[in-house]
């Protein structure tokens, strides 16, 4: 069983993976920091020495590594602008957009200063043009849509387990 979750970034992809891999009792990755365990060094002082495509190079390296095991995998913001992503993601498992929107996402983020592609001038706006370029993309990899909105970590996460349930990914408990 792999669940792969996919969300711009703050949408709680690793806070939910986290939960929801204890709720199901399987192992949980989380890409970033695989890939950061990889390189040794943080992944924004990677992107600022090596430039984007490189470090999308070896995202879909690590992607493709974790989603051929079991387990919940949290994935980056980016990871589906590459096709081989979206089909790894896609055929080796269940994917679940957590969707929020560019608002919500920056009321979450507004301190967070480790997110290379926020460090500008105007990161509300770039939330927006990241939604827009992203949103199709992970509606085509996705399985299930979940609305983050307000609800807690833990409505999320039944949310998700209800979904899998009833298309029958899960066993009924």
């Amino acid at each position: 069983m792999s669940i792969s979750l996919i969300g711009l970034p703050g949408s709680g992809k690793s806070t939910v993976g986290r939960q929801l891999a204890r709720r199901l009792r399987l192992p949980f990755a989380d890409s970033d920091h695989v890939i950061e365990q990889r390189l040794g060094c943080p992944i924004r002082e990677f992107f600022e020495r090596e430039g984007e495509e490189r470090f999308r190079d070896i995202e879909a390296e690590v992607i493709d590594e974790l989603t051929q095991s079991g387990g919940v995998l949290s994935t980056g913001g980016g990871a589906v602008l590459q096709q081989r992503n979206r089909e790894h993601l896609h055929q080796r498992g269940r994917v679940i957009y957590l969707k929020s929107t560019p608002e919500e996402l920056m009321r979450r983020l507004r301190h967070d200063t480790q997110r290379p592609l926020l460090q500008v001038q105007d990161p509300l706006q770039r939330l927006r043009d990241l939604y827009a370029q992203r949103d199709p993309l992970y509606r085509e990899t996705a399985h299930f849509v979940i609305d983050t909105g307000r609800p807690s970590v833990s409505t999320l996460v039944n949310m998700i387990v209800m979904q899998l349930e009833l298309a029958g990914a899960l066993p009924k408990a």
